[in-house]
C-alpha cells in the first residue's frame, strides 16, 4: 500500500517494480490487531534480497502468527533515494507503505561484510538513530542476524541485539519476550538484559572491551548478568521445522527467479577456508518424502517451473538419487526444472546426470578452489585432480560443453606454481572435452576459470593466517592470466580491493564501528557494487579513523590471541580449529565427517551427522 507521494515518483525511477509491493503471496494484515510490528530489512536491492531464502522463511514464519506483521524493506537505489530525499519521503515497507520508525523491531540480515553501509543507509532512511545509545524507548529495537553476525564487533554500537546461530525459535522467542516486558511498563535496558538470558541472544551494550598495548584484545567483560559465552542457537529436527509452502512471487525478474528447498544444512567436508561449513555444524537432513512435499507445493502456490535444491553441498546428500528420483516423478509432467547448485567434483555421478538430463543444459559449476594437488591438501579440499577429470569427462559425454571453475588465490602457503597450476588445471579440462567419445560432435568447449581473493574468516581454521596484501594478490591475478595458452579458456577475477576491506570487517573489532559512521557521513553505499565501491574512499575513512586496516587484514595471529569473537560459541572447539590450522602447514587432511569423527565439538547438539553412525548401531 504505497502512498500517492510515493507514486508520483516512481515514473522518475529506473526500475519502479522495485518498490511498488503488491505481489503475489504478500502478507496484508490490519496494524491495529497485531501486537509487533516487524521491519524484515535486506540491505541491497530488491533483486537480491529477494533472491535470499533466509528471508522467506522468516518472513512467512512470523506471519504465520496473528499477534506478528513482517514487512519487507529493501536498500533503494540511488535514483529512487535521491527522489525520496527531494520528497521527504523516508525508507518505507512494501507491505503497509509505513516508514521504518513506525515497527517495534527492525531487522537486519548480515549475509556481506561489504553491505554494513547499508545498514546506517537505511536506518537514516527511515527516520531511525544510528547508535543504539540514542534509542531509548522499548521500541524501534534493532536487531540482526546471519552469517556475518559470527563476528557481531564492527556492528556492535548500531544493533541493540544480534541473534546468533540459526533463527527459526529464537527469534520468536524474544518476540514473546518483548510483548512481555512491554504489558509490564518495563524499559529498554530491561528487555535487553532479559534477552542476553536467551540462548543464541548477544546484546554488544552490556559488555565491556580492554585492549593491549599493542592493539589486541585484553578483555571481553560481561556486565548485569549478561553470559560470559554467548552460545549459538540450531534446529536439530528439519523435517518437523516450519517451512512457507508459498514464496511472495517477485514483481520484476530477481537474481535466483525460482522456488527453492532446503535438502541440508551443515556440511560434512571440513574445507578449512570456508565459514560456513563450520557455522552450520553438523548436518541435519531432510527427509526425501518432506523436501518432495515442499517443492510440489512451492511449485503450485507460486506458478515457478523450476526448483533449486538448496544446500552447501548438493552432492553430499545422502538420499540425492531417491530424491531425484521422486521429484522427476512430477517434475516432468508439470515442465518443472530441477536445479542441482553447490556439486561437488567427487559428488557428480551418472545417477546424478541421468536424473538431470531433462533440464536444460546450461554450464556445469564446480569449485576445486586450488590448482594443484598440495595446496587442495592444505585447503582440506579433499578433491583429487583425477575426480575433476572424471567428472568433467561424464558431463561432456552426457552432452555439456560448458564448464565453470571457481578458484581461490592467495590462500595460506600458495606459491606462483600453485597459481599456475590453476591455468594447468583448465587446460586439462580443455584437453578432457576432445577426448571424451560421446561428446557433442562440431561444437567446442569453453572452460571459465574463475578466481576470488582469499579473505581470512572467522571460525574457520585459517581465522589467524594474514590476507596477501593487495599487490601480492594482483601478481598472482597476472601471473595466472600470463599462463593460459588458449582461447577456450575465459578467466575473471574479483577485485582485490574489495576483498581487503572485507577481510577488515570480518576479522575487526568494535573499534571499526567510527569508521563505519566516518564512511555514512561521506555517503558510502553499496560497497558491494563495483559502481560504488571506492579503496581510496575507504583508505581516507581509515586514515581519518586512526585505524591501520592492514592491522585487521594482513596480520598474522598468534593462537593465544584474543580474537574479537572468541565470546561467541558455535559449537565448534577453538581447540579443533588450531589443529586443523596446524594440519594446514603440514599439507595433513583431515576425513569428512562420515568418514571418521574429527572431534570438533559439534557432537554436543545431539543431532546430525555425528550420531547417524551411532543411531544406525543400536
Amino acid at each position: 500500500m504505497i502512498s500517492r507521494d510515493v507514486e508520483k515518483i516512481l515514473l522518475n525511477v529506473q526500475k519502479p517494480g522495485r518498490y511498488t509491493g503488491g505481489e503475489l503471496n504478500s502478507v496484508i494484515k490490519d496494524k491495529d490487531k497485531v501486537d509487533i510490528r516487524f521491519a524484515f530489512c535486506f540491505p541491497d536491492v530488491y533483486e537480491v534480497g529477494m533472491s535470499h531464502l533466509g528471508m522467506k522463511i522468516l518472513y512467512s514464519q512470523f506471519n504465520e502468527r496473528e499477534d506478528i506483521w513482517c514487512e519487507r524493506v529493501f536498500a533503494p537505489w540511488t535514483d529512487m533515494e535521491e527522489q525520496m530525499r527531494k520528497n521527504n519521503i523516508p525508507l518505507y515497507a512494501l507491505e503497509s507503505g509505513d516508514s521504518l520508525d513506525k515497527f517495534d523491531f527492525i531487522g537486519f540480515t548480515l549475509q556481506y561484510e561489504l553491505s554494513f553501509t547499508n545498514i546506517l543507509y537505511m536506518l537514516e532512511l527511515g527516520n531511525i538513530p544510528l547508535l543504539s545509545k540514542d534509542r531509548h524507548d522499548l521500541f524501534n529495537i534493532v536487531v540482526a542476524g546471519g552469517p556475518c553476525a559470527c563476528n557481531p564487533e564492527p556492528l556492535a554500537d548500531f544493533i541493540d541485539l544480534f541473534f546468533i546461530g540459526e533463527g527459526e525459535e529464537v527469534d520468536l522467542e524474544v518476540m514473546d519476550l518483548y510483548k512481555q516486558c512491554r504489558a509490564n511498563g518495563e524499559t529498554k535496558q530491561q528487555f535487553l538484559e532479559k534477552a542476553a538470558q536467551i540462548q543464541g541472544v548477544y546484546v554488544p551494550s552490556l559488555y565491556d572491551v580492554e585492549y593491549n598495548d599493542d592493539g589486541t584484545i585484553k578483555s571481553f567483560t560481561p556486565q548485569n548478568n549478561a553470559p560470559a559465552v554467548i552460545k549459538k542457537r540450531i534446529i536439530t529436527d528439519l523435517d518437523n521445522l516450519y517451512y512457507p509452502e508459498s514464496f511472495v512471487v517477485p514483481s520484476i525478474e530477481i537474481v535466483h527467479d525460482r522456488a527453492m528447498a532446503e535438502i541440508f544444512r551443515g556440511c560434512i567436508r571440513g574445507c578449512r577456508f570456508c565459514q560456513a561449513g563450520f557455522l552450520y555444524r553438523p548436518v541435519r537432513e531432510k527427509s526425501p518424502e518432506v523436501i518432495d512435499r515442499q517443492c510440489h507445493m512451492l511449485c503450485n502456490n507460486t506458478g515457478y517451473d523450476e526448483v533449486s535444491l538448496s544446500s552447501l553441498s548438493s552432492s553430499d546428500y545422502t538420499k540425492i538419487g531417491e530424491l531425484l528420483g521422486n521429484l522427476t516423478k512430477w517434475s516432468k509432467d508439470e515442465n518443472v526444472s530441477i536445479s542441482l547448485p553447490s556439486l561437488r567434483v567427487d559428488g557428480f555421478s551418472d545417477e546424478i546426470l541421468s536424473k538431470i538430463k531433462t533440464v536444460r543444459k546450461s554450464g556445469l559449476t564446480f569449485a576445486p578452489e586450488a590448482g594443484t594437488q598440495r595446496l587442495r591438501d592444505v585447503i582440506n579440499k579433499n578433491v583429487t585432480e583425477e575426480e575433476l577429470m572424471d567428472t568433467c569427462s561424464t558431463a561432456f559425454n552426457g552432452g555439456w560443453t560448458t564448464v565453470k571453475l571457481y578458484f581461490m588465490i592467495g590462500l595460506p602457503t600458495e606459491t606462483l606454481d600453485d597459481v599456475a597450476g590453476i591455468a594447468q588445471l583448465g587446460q586439462k579440462v580443455v584437453n578432457a572435452y576432445y577426448n571424451a567419445e560421446n561428446r557433442q560432435k562440431g561444437k567446442s568447449v569453453k572452460v571459465t576459470l574463475s578466481t576470488a581473493s582469499f579473505v581470512p574468516k572467522p571460525f574457520t581454521p585459517f581465522q589467524w593466517f594474514p590476507q596477501d596484501t593487495m599487490d601480492k594478490l594482483k601478481e598472482k591475478q597476472m601471473h595466472l592470466k600470463d599462463s593460459i595458452t588458449t582461447k577456450k579458456i575465459n578467466y575473471n577475477y574479483h577485485d582485490s580491493s574489495t576483498s581487503f576491506v572485507e577481510a577488515v570487517f570480518a576479522r575487526g573489532d568494535r573499534r571499526l564501528c567510527k569508521a563505519l559512521l566516518k564512511a555514512h557521513e561521506k555517503g558510502m553505499i553499496f560497497d558491494g557494487w563495483g559502481d560504488f565501491f571506492s579503496l581510496d574512499k575507504w583508505l581516507e575513512v581509515f586514515d581519518e579513523c586512526g585505524i591501520d586496516p592492514a592491522f585487521y587484514a594482513n596480520r598474522q595471529r598468534e593462537f593465544d590471541e584474543l580474537l574479537p569473537w572468541d565470546h561467541i560459541d558455535y559449537g565448534v572447539k577453538k581447540s579443533f580449529l588450531i589443529e586443523e590450522c596446524k594440519r594446514a602447514y603440514k599439507n595433513e587432511t583431515t576425513p569428512n565427517c562420515r568418514e571418521k569423527c574429527s572431534n570438533c565439538g559439534a557432537a554436543q547438539w545431539k543431532r546430525g551427522v555425528c550420531f547417524e553412525k551411532r543411531k544406525n548401531m543400536v
